[in-house]
């Protein structure tokens, strides 16, 4: 005695082809949140949490989306040096600075130009300013029901 189902050829095609459509799936969604998370980060950095000079720290904001077979990641950050000094905090060491290219450093100073062999600047505490963190933080129920609603769009479609 045997059994027949019919349309198992379609269901195991169907079957087969679902980790590559929620793969994909998945990689867009986290393609456009990234980019939704990059503008919150820009907005933080336009006076949501620090006040924007030259804007060279916004504008290194970079989203990129890594896939790996059925996995997809996105990672939201910046390459500028003193951007981890601004969202982590900590100490800028003492220094001593030293004229390069004259023999001597010049400065206002008590409402006059002066002149100096060398300047020793004391270590700096740098408060905790995240920019990263908090944009992530406010956003993080948002990603989570935007990549379960792409997962189950895909696995329904």
């Amino acid at each position: 005695m045997g059994a027949t189902i019919e349309g198992l050829d379609v269901l195991a095609a169907r079957l087969e082809a679902m980790p590559g459509k929620l793969a994909a799936a998945l990689g867009e969604e986290a393609a456009r949140l990234g980019e939704e998370l990059r503008a919150a980060v820009e907005q933080n950095l336009s006076g949501g949490v620090l006040q924007q000079r030259t804007g060279r720290l916004a504008g290194s904001i970079d989203v990129s989306v890594q896939r790996s077979g059925t996995g997809v990641s996105a990672t939201v950050g910046s390459d500028v040096p003193y951007a981890a000094i601004h969202e982590y905090g900590g100490v800028i060491p003492a220094r001593e600075i030293l004229p390069t290219s004259a023999r001597a450093l010049a400065f206002p100073w008590q409402g006059r130009e002066r002149f100096f062999k060398r300047v020793e600047l004391p270590a700096v505490q740098m408060p905790e300013r995240s920019f990263l963190r908090s944009a992530l933080a406010a956003m993080a129920s948002e990603i989570r029901a935007a990549m379960a609603a792409a997962a189950s769009r895909a696995v329904t479609a």
